[in-house]
């Protein structure tokens, strides 16, 4: 089974700040970008930081790029910065350098890579060093400051366990729209995403649906049946428990398509949740892409198979390449793909994604899931403890927060 590498990994999630860029430049040019657009006390937070933290955010595809959004978290990194200046809290060459290295290591990649693929995006160098510089001296400033007041009791890493232990399944209830953006329509289909995710009704988003989404579930407004949470991506699965019913995720890049889900409705079940060690599938490509020849050829082939070993049969005497089949931990698997699967039962077949800038449709089948092991599975206390230690201190990193922009003077000039 073929699978991404680092560089092919860093530039899917890249291609939204690559798809906006020519929607961003004129707006650029039209501004001056070094104008003042808020002041804390003395320190002044100029239009281009603003445009560069919405562009480093967009090609991360995090949540909170909204301008509004933005401009806070920048006055917030104001008042980080000018607490610690007053303590006289500094950060090293070095550990700037292993910060930027960590940072980078997430997508498996260098530091200078992911500088080379955020500048290829339009974000300058300085602007990720300087979002890495200001969370390593808050964090360090933080743990200074309030490590020795959060201590955590076998017995609190005992509650904690048995809660996640017994913890219900969770289901969502989304819908769906997978827009075809091959290269030439990539800058007019990113900017359709950002309009649909502005939606603010389920109505509204299912007329979206089905006029723009190329997914199965296009006649039905793009509505999905209740999924575990489980079996969704794992990079999609906290942007999700983010939303509120009704709300919408900003637009997923992934590969010659952009994604967007509405959660209508989210449950804990009975059932314990199910977590995957590697999922199984199969992919038959077909040259044409989304050409109706070409869409009619898949579907005549998804009638006349039951399971994966079929493929086999079908690709018999063509070049290897046309079918990839393997079994691959949820993490490794991209995306698109796994989005897909994610609606899959074992035997199913999809003809949602294409690859080769749209030419090439794929027929995708879902071979089998193999499930985690369960309760013989060993929890590592440490990083319970871990995790309970830095939500104690994360409360009070938004207490002091709060605490310093109430005694700031912050002034907004827009």
């Amino acid at each position: 089974m073929s699978s991404k590498t680092p560089m092919q990994r860093l530039t899917t999630t890249l291609a939204a700040g690559i798809m906006a860029l020519g929607c961003w430049a004129p707006m650029a040019q039209a501004q001056n970008l070094f104008a003042p657009v808020a002041q804390v006390d003395e320190a002044l937070i100029t239009e281009f930081e603003v445009q560069q933290r919405i562009r480093f955010l967009q090609v991360l595809g995090a949540r909170g790029g909204s301008r509004g959004e933005v401009l806070d978290e920048l006055i917030r990194d104001r008042l980080r910065l000018a607490e610690t200046a007053r303590v006289g809290i500094t950060l090293t060459d070095e550990d700037l350098q292993d910060g930027l290295t960590e940072f980078a290591a997430r997508a498996q990649l260098s530091s200078e890579e992911l500088v080379q693929g955020l500048e290829s995006a339009g974000v300058a160098r300085e602007t990720f060093r300087d979002f890495v510089a200001t969370s390593l001296i808050w964090r360090d400033y933080i743990r200074a400051r309030f490590g020795s007041r959060v201590q955590i009791s076998d017995r609190e890493v005992d509650r904690a366990i048995s809660s996640v232990q017994s913890n219900s399944g969770i289901e969502v209830l989304l819908s769906e729209i997978i827009i075809p953006a091959p290269p030439p329509r990539a800058q007019q289909v990113l900017a359709q995403a950002e309009e649909i995710a502005q939606s603010t009704s389920e109505a509204e988003f299912s007329s979206f649906a089905r006029r723009f989404s190329a997914t199965a579930s296009r006649g039905r407004g793009g509505r999905l049946d209740w999924t575990p949470i489980s079996q969704l991506p794992p990079t999609l699965r906290p942007l999700l428990l983010s939303l509120a019913p009704g709300e919408v995720t900003a637009p997923l890049p992934i590969p010659n398509a952009v994604a967007l889900f509405q959660l209508r409705d989210i449950r804990e079940t009975d059932s314990p949740s199910r977590e995957f060690a590697a999922i199984e599938y199969a992919a038959y490509y077909l040259a044409g892409g989304r050409t109706p020849e070409t869409l009619a050829r898949a579907r005549a082939i998804a009638a006349r198979i039951d399971r994966c070993d079929d493929l086999y049969g079908v690709a018999q005497g063509q070049p290897e390449n046309v079918l990839d089949r393997g079994s691959l931990p949820p993490s490794e698997i991209p995306d698109d793909i796994a989005i897909e699967l994610s609606k899959l039962d074992p035997g199913e077949t999809s003809t949602a994604l294409t690859r080769a800038n749209g030419n090439t449709l794929v027929l995708l089948m879902l071979c089998g899931r193999t499930p985690e092991l369960g309760e013989d599975q060993e929890i590592d206390r440490d990083a319970v403890a871990t995790q309970l230690r830095n939500q104690r201190l994360g409360a009070f990193s938004e207490n002091l927060l709060e605490q310093l922009r109430a005694e700031a003077n912050v002034r907004i000039f827009e």
